[in-house]
């Protein structure tokens, strides 16, 4: 098997067709320029020492040797062999709030924000745990499933916002069904659910949720995030302008708070535990730290192939015709000079 490890450095390669308009450009441009001033006929006359097949040559050097560079930067490497890995790992749901008081700013930049930085860092440290998002407001919705590609999630993770799911509310009961019900049975491992939210105004039957959790042996650990003495929702328009606060149908400013104690149950009751943000820690750190001293479990295999590098298959003639261009000048060689002011004599 073949690849390019820096496959990206490839872009580079439309560099050279431009250089190559470029320098007939400037040839034509500059035979233009001689014919003018001193006719073709003359060229060999009053410059006798130009020669423009050398320039040729060494301008094929130069787009030859990028050729080469920009093969040795995107590093090619061959697959030598195949090897069977086994996966080990837990699986871990992380329920998010997306709710609009998610966007209250007791927390800086804002709850959804700093939520939303805390998983990334919680996806880079994963290494074989397979991690699941789902987002709830009014509804819960699965953002991405249970995966080990962990660039996919970053990148699904970087779209959520608190419009993402336009039906207002927090159905955290079935968040937490959603997600107990997404985990696949047939794999024997442990199971885990993140809830992270303000845990305001909830809906459903969260005691059913937890039961149904409990049944299946998922531990649910919460973190809570925002005050629990309550803090305006402001309003943004498109561009980003600060509207004002949200008010409700009597003109009144409407504050969210943090319910703890739902969170607190949800954590108490399956067996997980409760965390409290704060403006510069790390709750789903200390979750992943507890997380790593669970039995991992193997839940499957995958094909590896190891690769080994032959960027050097390029970067030595790369080289070689550089120092062979430092020996090749832009002008005729004597001999050929001397030939012709011979024959131009005869």
């Amino acid at each position: 098997m073949f690849r390019f490890a820096n496959p990206e450095y490839l872009h580079l390669l439309y560099v050279i067709p431009i250089m190559v308009l470029i320098y007939y450009y400037f040839y034509k441009k500059e035979n233009s320029f001689l014919e003018k001033f001193i006719g073709l006929q003359l060229h060999k006359y009053v410059i006798p020492e130009r020669s423009t097949i050398k320039n040729h040559i060494k301008f094929g050097i130069y787009s030859a040797a990028l050729l080469l560079i920009i093969l040795t930067l995107a590093n090619p490497q061959i697959g030598t062999r195949v090897e069977e890995v086994k996966q080990l790992g837990i699986d871990v749901y992380i329920a998010l709030d997306v709710s609009l008081s998610m966007s209250a700013e007791d927390i800086k930049p804002n709850r959804l924000q700093k939520a939303k930085f805390d998983i990334t860092k919680l996806i880079q440290k994963l290494e074989g745990d397979r991690i699941g998002l789902i987002i709830f407001s009014g509804r819960a919705y699965i953002q991405f499933p249970l995966t080990t590609d962990y660039g996919a999630a970053n990148l699904f993770l970087n779209t959520v916002n608190t419009g993402s799911i336009p039906q207002p509310g927090t159905a955290l009961a079935e968040a937490i069904n959603l997600a107990s019900e997404s985990f696949k049975e047939d794999k024997v491992t442990e199971k885990v659910i993140i809830v992270i939210s303000d845990g305001e105004d909830h809906e459903g039957d969260i005691d059913k949720a937890i039961e149904n959790a409990n049944d299946k042996n998922i531990k649910i650990y919460t973190i809570g995030i925002g005050s629990v003495t309550g803090v305006p929702i402001p309003v943004y328009d498109e561009r980003g302008n600060n509207l004002g606060f949200k008010n409700d149908l009597s003109g009144n400013t409407v504050l969210t708070k943090l319910d703890e104690n739902t969170l607190k149950q949800i954590a108490k009751e399956s067996g997980g535990e409760y965390f409290k943000t704060q403006q510069n820690s790390d709750e789903l750190n200390e979750i992943y730290n507890k997380l790593s001293n669970l039995e991992q479990s193997e839940y499957g295999t995958k094909k590896v192939t190891e690769y080994e590098d032959r960027y050097y298959y390029f970067l030595f003639p790369a080289l070689l015709l550089l120092f062979i261009d430092a020996f090749i000048s832009n002008r005729k060689s004597k001999l050929y000079q001397k030939l012709y002011k011979n024959n131009g004599e005869q």
